[in-house]
């Protein structure tokens, strides 16, 4: 098979990040990014969240759900915790 090479430029910072975590996963940055493409191949996708804003990709971010974080916050600094049993989950 063909070799075909692919050149970027990323801020040098980042990539002396990226250089540390793929030394600790034992991996070169070259493996990884062909990790990453197999994965968007096999996947025809990009394989994780792309978004302009995290409350859309991810639900803790909602505004309803960081509403109902405040309201706890607020009911545990007023005392007014409620107690509940676990319920098991089959």
């Amino acid at each position: 098979m063909a070799q075909a090479m692919i050149n970027f430029r990323m801020d040098s910072e980042e990539k002396r990040s990226l250089e540390e975590i793929c030394e600790q996963l034992g991996i070169s940055i070259t493996s990884a990014f062909k990790i990453f493409a197999k994965k968007v191949i096999r996947e025809r996708r990009i394989p994780f969240d792309v978004a302009l804003d995290d409350s859309r990709s991810d639900p803790f971010w909602s505004e309803e759900n960081q509403a109902w974080l405040r309201d706890s916050i607020r009911q545990a600094r007023e005392g007014r915790l409620t107690e509940h049993e676990l319920i098991e989950a089959d």
